[in-house]
């Protein structure tokens, strides 16, 4: 079984964004020597507890003070940008780390109606022209734009010699249906909803259409996973985690809690079920009951390989985490 990683450089409570981006390149280099195969980081806007707004950045960082894992975007939110410029970006990428930049792709609006609205700087753009951006995002990339569209005489520089691994991120068969049709990897975020997936990677398979970018399909399935010596430990660092998740659907606080003050907020009933029903997202125990769990949702996905999020308040245990899962699977 292949393992990656997403992080979010998620800001614990009483930390700075330089420590959680600081974190993030240290994980990086921790679960490159593990042997994790992928690292990716996200895009968040307007949002105070998660420093990564800008993955192309980030992911030049990263590689950086790396050698060999593979660094992407998990994923860059395509419907607010300029597919130009975003091929120039993971061009120059790929030019500067050959054969090691993923481009992933997502359709999320990035945030509120206003928060879109001020990475479009006020122009308002349909989430119904993404298969349109996608198609004009891989022309950019092979500079192999059809005649008659309006750019076809503009390329995307520098010239490379590789293309990055284009990705498509989704969350139900119909992002699994743009991937299949634009011959790119497909990953299904199960730690947002794992009610889907069957059927969005069933669709991928069934459907997918070779392409420039790859000739079979790829997949990838992205969890929440927090991996402790003991069950109870891993409960026990769990509970920031759940109260993080409840916080981002709040929207008012983003930053993670310590396990101690998590423990002392009053919960509602609805608020309980909450957290309860968000446990589906997740994987929560020993290294080996870990591998038992992903074990048999490799089966239920037919994928070998798992992105792993951890959003826990300490990162010395986040980190132990990745290293006893690593330690049981690689």
């Amino acid at each position: 079984m292949k393992l990656s990683v997403l992080d979010q450089s998620v800001i614990s409570k009483g930390d700075s964004a330089s420590t959680a981006l600081q974190n993030t390149v240290k994980l990086a280099q921790v679960t490159e020597e593990l042997g994790y195969t992928r690292f990716w980081v996200a895009e968040h806007h307007n949002t105070n507890g998660i420093a990564g707004s800008s993955p192309e950045i980030l992911i030049s960082h990263i590689a950086s003070n790396t050698s060999k894992i593979r660094v992407g975007s998990g994923g860059v939110l395509l419907p607010q940008y300029s597919p130009y410029k975003i091929a120039e970006n993971f061009k120059v990428l790929e030019a500067l780390f050959p054969h090691r930049i993923d481009a992933g792709i997502g359709r999320s609006p990035g945030g509120s109606p206003s928060t879109r609205m001020a990475l479009t700087d006020g122009l308002r753009k349909s989430l119904n022209e993404f298969p349109r951006q996608v198609q004009d995002l891989q022309g950019f990339l092979l500079n192999q734009l059809p005649n008659e569209h309006s750019f076809h005489d503009v390329n995307a520089y520098p010239a490379i010699d590789s293309l990055p691994e284009m990705w498509m991120l989704g969350i139900t068969h119909r992002g699994a249906r743009m991937a299949a049709e634009h011959g790119t990897a497909f990953t299904y975020g199960h730690f947002i909803t794992p009610d889907n997936g069957v059927r969005a990677m069933d669709y991928y398979y069934t459907h997918f259409q070779p392409s420039p970018f790859l000739q079979k399909p790829k997949t990838n399935v992205c969890i929440f996973v927090v991996c402790a010596k003991t069950q109870e430990e891993a409960e026990e660092l769990a509970v920031s985690q759940d109260l993080w998740l409840l916080g981002v659907e709040r929207g008012i606080d983003t930053r993670i809690p310590s396990v101690e003050e998590a423990k002392t907020i009053s919960l509602t009933a609805d608020e309980r079920m909450k957290i309860q029903q968000n446990r589906r997202r997740m994987i929560i125990g020993t290294p080996q009951m870990v591998k038992t769990e992903l074990l048999l949702l490799s089966e239920k996905y037919h994928t070998n390989e798992f992105m792993i999020i951890t959003n826990i308040y300490d990162f010395q245990a986040k980190m132990n985490s990745y290293i006893l899962i690593a330690n049981e699977l690689i």
